[in-house]
């Protein structure tokens, strides 16, 4: 071979050589990339192919599937989807997916690798593929008592009930809510249905999940912390023990009197007393003399700092470090900075009254492969253990004397002990907008043990500021819920 042609043939054997390297790249190295590109219509049209699985409630799918026209063969539907979204979430084949739908996508679209052997053999024997079903923990009829409380009472708002003994998340309900089936295609009706739901369009964002992803100041109910503080480091031993609490009281460092709403019994109030007609000068005078790092301590270990996952997301509640004395009193009476997701206040009311241990929350008991064998299931995890049993009784019978005696009243279920405590949580500059309402309770079955724990915040902007409370808007629903649950049990 002379020079030229040696040299043609080592370029164009480098050419091949290249080209095997660019060819092995794609199909190897680059290939989950490409097969996932959000640009590639393939990786689409082979998500919307084969049926979507189901999110099962009380061993019913809420969720379904219906045919189109075009590339996309299968669309989403949901029953009752306003009701559920805040569970479900929505998956679109034009914005994508969020919540339960996109975390566990890979179950429902059998995309799972927990599910390679099976959908190997489906292909070998020409079965069509399935995706694989998300079983809940939610109970039906929880879940359309807060809905329903909250859609009446109007407004904005939310309700999480959990039971207390394993954590299971029984009812998360939001309002305003929306139809995640009017958002699930990829047509114009579609794309102004997204349109009209985002929030710089519609001022009551109907998309938003309050009961996990908004923090409100929790009002009095965070009392009930304070009141756990309090018990576990020592500072009273009994819930009928006089505070030395004068009234007025001044806050600590400052000439600024922490006033009482109204009239109240509350110098030298016992605890027990002191949460039923909730005083702030006595719990703001517990918290500041506790102080901030018992305090933040304390909310820690309800879950304050840290986001939840249940699996959806949900935002960190806030309990602020280094404080002055002032702001430590103002926080223990859930103001000032303190925050709070209606989730976080379902926690802590749980913790108390499952004797003091705190269960993680969750929402998803298993997940199963399209022929309904379990491929993975949630076990009752503990999360901490904020009190001993005996001052998480201390404090139940405080929270129960809230109800039969106190502001909870309208919370009251004949023949079951029932505790609570109401909130009026104020907010906005200078404290001008409408306050919000809160309520947080338990219901004990006969066996003394707690089947549900709930919280409800209401956001009322229309209500006469006078008529708000909690013990007036939210303990109805809160109510209806755990006689929801109640009836489920028997």
């Amino acid at each position: 071979m002379n020079k030229p042609l040696r040299r043609i043939a080592i370029f164009c054997g480098l050419l091949v050589l290249t080209l095997l390297i660019r060819d092995n790249w794609l199909q190897y190295v680059q290939a989950d990339e490409l097969r996932t590109d959000e640009h590639n219509r393939r990786v689409a049209i082979e998500r919307y192919a084969s049926p979507r699985g189901d999110i099962i409630v009380g061993g019913e799918p809420i969720t379904g599937h219906t045919t189109t026209e075009g590339d996309f063969k299968y669309k989403r539907t949901y029953k009752n989807g306003a009701m559920w979204a805040p569970v479900t979430g929505f998956v679109s084949q034009a914005f994508g997916a969020n919540q339960l739908e996109s975390i566990e996508d890979g179950i429902l679209t059998g995309n799972d690798d927990r599910l390679f052997f099976r959908n190997t053999l489906d292909m070998l024997t020409g079965k069509k593929k399935e995706g694989g079903n998300v079983v809940t923990t939610l109970n039906a009829a929880a879940q359309k008592a807060a809905y329903n409380g909250l859609k009446a009472q109007g407004g904005k708002g939310s309700v999480v009930a959990i039971e207390p003994s394993t954590g299971k998340i029984l009812a998360l309900a939001s309002f305003p809510s929306y139809d995640p089936s009017t958002i699930a295609g990829d047509d114009a009706s579609d794309a102004k249905a997204w349109k009209d739901l985002q929030k710089k369009n519609n001022p009551d964002d109907p998309m938003l999940n309050r009961a996990l992803r908004e923090v409100y100041p929790p009002g009095s109910t965070f009392k009930v912390v304070t009141a756990a503080a309090a018990l576990e480091y020592g500072k009273y031993t009994s819930a009928d023990e006089r505070t030395d609490t004068p009234l007025p009281w001044i806050m600590t460092g400052t000439r600024t009197e922490l006033k009482n709403d109204g009239d109240l019994p509350c110098e030298d109030a016992t605890l027990r007393e002191a949460l039923r007609v909730s005083c702030n000068t006595v719990f703001g005078k517990v918290g500041s003399e506790i102080g901030n790092d018992k305090m933040l301590e304390m909310a820690k270990k309800f879950g304050f700092t840290e986001e939840q996952f249940t699996p959806v997301r949900s935002s960190a509640s806030v309990f602020s470090e280094d404080m002055a004395p002032s702001e430590v009193a103002l926080s223990s009476i859930g103001q000032f900075n303190t925050a709070a997701t209606p989730l976080q206040m379902a926690m802590v009311t749980a913790a108390i009254a499952n004797n003091g241990t705190l269960m993680k929350p969750y929402m998803v008991d298993e997940l199963q492969a399209p022929n309904l064998d379990t491929i993975e299931k949630t076990d009752p995890e503990e999360m901490s253990r904020p009190m001993s049993a005996k001052n998480a009784q201390i404090l139940q019978s405080m929270m129960e004397t809230v109800v039969e005696e106190g502001t909870g009243g309208n919370a009251r279920i004949p023949g079951v002990t029932v505790g609570g405590k109401t909130g009026t949580a104020q907010h906005g500059v200078d404290n001008k907008e409408n306050p919000y309402a809160w309520f947080i309770s338990y219901a004990k079955g006969d066996d003394g043990s707690s089947p549900v724990a709930v919280a409800v915040v209401i956001e009322d902007e229309d209500a006469v500021r006078g008529d708000i409370s909690g013990g007036g808007l939210a303990a109805p629903i809160a109510k209806s819920v755990m006689e929801a649950v109640l009836k489920s049990k028997q």
